[in-house]
């Protein structure tokens, strides 16, 4: 089996076999897509988010932001098509 190749998300985030199990991470980090998610979704600050994660931005929490809200829509949609 060949191993997976990197993939970028957008500017801050990708995925990569070789980093945190080819879980979603911001570039350059292993910090974790979801976990950022999980704080914003607390209504934590995202001054704290990047305060407590070093190596990522307001803008690369943003991308997160906007790209699972682009998923979570996309989804409904494919639901109501197969309806």
């Amino acid at each position: 089996m060949a191993a997976r190749k990197r993939k970028e998300y957008g500017e801050y985030i990708v995925s990569d076999s070789k980093i945190c199990g080819g879980d979603l991470t911001f570039k350059g980090t292993r910090v974790l897509v979801k976990d950022v998610l999980y704080y914003v979704a607390k209504g934590k600050d995202w001054d704290w988010i990047v305060t407590g994660y070093h190596g990522i931005c307001r803008e690369a929490i943003a991308e997160a932001v906007s790209l699972a809200s682009n998923a979570l829509f996309a989804k409904v949609e494919s639901r109501r098509r197969a309806a």
